[in-house]
């Protein structure tokens, strides 16, 4: 009965080891002091923004939500493009960024 108890307890702990940790929420307001820092002065980056793209400039934060999902967002933000600056976000920072333009939907 013992071996049996221990080979129990030893493969629960051996998948408690391999299981990762809980997912990060990301934080919009985290995200919201991003955009205030790296992108508010290009970008409209609130609920004040339209709805659809600017005519000349880059496009309000609220476009961005209502065109573009996550995951591409996610690949843009990873790579620098054109006349952004070469921003060198942590992957947390872009899901925290992320979280607020989604916000603004």
């Amino acid at each position: 009965m013992l071996p049996k108890i221990l080979a129990t307890a030893a493969l629960s702990l051996t998948l408690l080891m391999l299981t990762p940790p809980a997912a990060r929420a990301a934080d919009t307001a985290t995200g919201a002091r991003l955009a205030r820092q790296w992108c508010a002065n290009c970008h409209l980056i609130d609920h004040a923004g339209p709805n659809a793209p600017v005519p000349q400039g880059p496009p309000s934060f609220r476009a961005i939500a209502m065109r573009v999902h996550a995951p591409a967002l996610r690949v843009f933000l990873s790579h620098p493009h054109g006349k952004m600056p070469d921003l060198t976000l942590s992957r947390v920072e872009i899901d925290d960024l992320i979280a607020y333009i989604q916000s603004l939907r």
